[in-house]
């Protein structure tokens, strides 16, 4: 029974690490980007300003998931808890790289595209990156 517990406990906890990790994507990406993603999503109901955000999301996922998943059991709940959360910002703070880098090179500015209320193309090249690179920092962990 002790152990159903603490493996009750320690899902809570890696899920509050990961919700913690998700929201600060959410902020990071809201801060790279021009206006407010509350305001474009749920206001404007801007497609490109939801398909980043979703992407950003499914990233996030994506590496938090694979942290979780290559804890050592070994070495404890916390320091588990710790990698899961170090490793959760570097994918983050990767994805961000990638997004600016992305914008640097292209033609146009993909973040004012993002806030554009017609669907452009360049908010699916932006989500594909979001999640390559997520996909990327998640092989590093394993």
């Amino acid at each position: 029974m002790n152990e159903i517990l603490f493996n009750a406990l320690a899902a809570l906890a890696y899920g509050g690490v990961g919700i913690i990790i998700l929201v600060l994507g959410y902020v990071v990406t809201d801060l790279l980007t021009p206006g407010k993603m509350h305001e474009l999503i749920w206001e404007q109901r801007n497609r490109n300003a939801v398909l980043l955000v979703c992407a950003n999301t499914l990233g996030t996922a994506i590496v938090v998931t694979s942290a979780i998943l290559s804890s050592d059991s070994e070495i404890g709940l916390g320091a588990g808890l710790l990698s899961t959360a170090v490793y959760g910002l570097i994918g983050v703070g990767v994805m961000a790289v990638s997004f600016l880098l992305i914008d640097l090179i292209a033609p146009a500015k993909i973040a004012h595209m993002i806030s554009s209320p017609e669907p452009h193309p360049a908010s699916w090249v932006s989500a594909a990156a979001h999640v390559a690179t997520a996909m990327v920092v998640a092989a590093a962990l394993t």
